[in-house]
């Protein structure tokens, strides 16, 4: 064969693989409101930055007619590119070859995929539209599948994986997205080990695919996916947001931006915003906006356990993880499913080198027996486990309540937190001061003429004597005492001067987190 006619073939075959599935099958994924796998790799990685690897892998099942129907590709397209100049492995399930199914060989595709990102050591994301696994190949495709799940277990806390649900995704598929750092669904998208029909035969419950498995299925109830969105093209903005907050590998910082907010910024507003009765909310969210750079804040799995926020932020344009109560949400206390949350989210942090900033108003943790059957407890000490575990830089600033053991849990001293500091408006104590004094001065109370004005009085002298920041302060948890509106400028002071710190572990395999 002649140079030019080597060349023509080339073109050729490039040109059939571009097409997946067919003109026909493309303009049915566009007539469902949905891109192709292509058309979403080019829209999230930079002009011109994506080169495609394994273009012309075919799957090798001669079963059911299959040797007769052989696309390039083969259902999957795999490669990597940039995303705002940084390096990115990615690859995009293609729905209109064989509804996405995998085979042996699309798996394979993966796991080079998945063996590359962690040899260069840059973060993999996978965008999932797949009907699940390829009844024709039998076990191999079960084979290919494990392949990937084993790769997902391995390159975790090694590199960031990131995965966007744009479709289906069900059966044992569920369990690549489920092992990695991030999952963002779409609309319309759903996530599902047994689908609506075996769901009615073994329980006789009528669900649709949306209620069995949906977006916000998985957001609120479940807490499987962290993120919603209503568009392919919201989910593509999202990811490069996201992305911008965490670095390449675990052996590298998160990236930094240019300063554009004033990192001396005082704002009044912070000194009255805690409300005069202790009873009373307010939203920790506008806290948080009110501190960190320019109000910038990602929240993460926002629709799951919202009495605990967890999410990204910058301070004088380096990154950081956020951990706060939420009193506008059943009084921030800590539940089954906030320990879970944060747990997960502090341990991403911890293995990518992203410092933690804590924001504390815990009156302790949800009562009922559907929390202690629920296993509040296990759950609970999730959280606790993981911040002992970390050792990134860490500051907490307690803003009202911290009592009892949810005190301990949120980023104390003990757990070895590196900054701490107290506004004002803190009560630190075991409990708080109305059920103390309820408990230790039970007799007197019973026998007081005035009980109600005995019980004012003892519970001023207990908050005076207990639960206030001064107390704890004198006691070394506490390393200053600070006003609301200096918060911000002492958190950037901290974070330059503990950013080097060295902490660690003691030599182990790995610990046993209460799973």
């Amino acid at each position: 064969m002649k140079g030019e006619d080597r060349l023509k073939n080339l073109e050729d075959l490039e040109r059939e693989a571009l097409l997946g599935g067919g003109e026909k099958r493309i303009k049915a994924q566009h007539d469902k409101g949905k891109l192709t796998a292509r058309e979403r790799i080019d829209l999230l990685l930079d002009k011109n930055t994506f080169r495609e690897t394994d273009k012309f892998v075919t799957h090798r099942c001669a079963d059911f007619g299959l040797d007769k129907n052989r696309v390039l590709g083969d259902g999957v397209v795999t490669g990597y590119g940039r995303i705002n100049g940084r390096v990115v492995c990615i690859f995009a399930e293609d729905f209109t070859v064989f509804g996405g199914s995998l085979s042996l060989a699309y798996a394979g595709k993966i796991v080079k995929l998945q063996d590359l990102a962690m040899k260069m050591g840059c973060p993999i994301i996978g965008l999932k539209d797949s009907g699940g696994a390829r009844i024709q190949e039998g076990v191999d495709s079960l084979a290919g599948y494990t392949d990937v799940f084993l790769r997902n277990v391995l390159a975790s806390g090694v590199i960031p994986q990131i995965s966007a649900v744009l479709g289906p995704c069900a059966g044992g598929a569920v369990y690549s997205p489920a092992m990695t750092d991030f999952i963002i669904m779409v609309a319309g998208s759903y996530m599902f080990l047994t689908g609506p029909d075996v769901v009615k035969a073994a329980t006789h419950e009528d669900v649709t695919y949306d209620e069995l498995g949906g977006a916000m299925v998985h957001n609120e109830k479940s807490g499987v996916a962290h993120f919603a969105v209503d568009s392919e093209l919201e989910c593509i903005e999202l990811l490069k947001r996201l992305f911008s907050f965490i670095p390449q590998n675990n052996l590298e910082d998160p990236p930094s931006l240019e300063p554009t907010d004033d990192p001396n910024r005082m704002d009044k507003s912070l000194d009255t915003i805690i409300p005069d009765s202790p009873n009373k909310p307010y939203d920790m969210l506008e806290v948080i906006k009110k501190i960190v750079d320019s109000g910038e804040f990602l929240e993460v799995h926002r629709h799951y356990a919202p009495n605990l926020i967890v999410g990204f932020a910058r301070f004088n344009g380096k990154a950081v993880g956020v951990v706060a109560n939420q009193p506008a949400v059943l009084a921030g206390v800590l539940g089954r499913n906030s320990g879970m949350k944060g747990a997960r989210f502090v341990r991403f942090c911890d293995c990518f080198n992203i410092p933690i900033i804590t924001f504390v108003d815990v009156p302790g943790f949800l009562p009922g027996t559907a929390q202690e059957w629920g296993g509040v407890i296990k759950n609970g000490a999730k959280l606790l486990y993981a911040f002992c575990e970390a050792t990134v830089p860490r500051i907490t600033i307690i803003t009202r309540k911290a009592y009892g053991g949810a005190y301990c849990v949120m980023s104390s001293k003990h757990t070895r937190a590196d900054v701490n500091f107290a506004w004002p408006s803190a009560e630190i104590a075991v409990m708080g001061p109305d059920g103390a004094v309820k408990i230790l001065y039970r007799k007197q109370l019973k026998e007081a003429k005035d009980p109600k004005a005995l019980e004012k009085k003892l519970i001023d002298e207990y908050t005076q004597k207990f639960a206030n920041p001064f107390v704890t302060a004198s006691k070394g948890y506490i390393d200053a005492v600070i006003r609301p509106s200096e918060t911000r400028a002492r958190i950037i002071e901290s974070l330059e001067i503990i950013e080097n710190k060295r902490d660690s572990n003691p030599p182990k395999k790995h610990g046993n987190i209460p799973l």
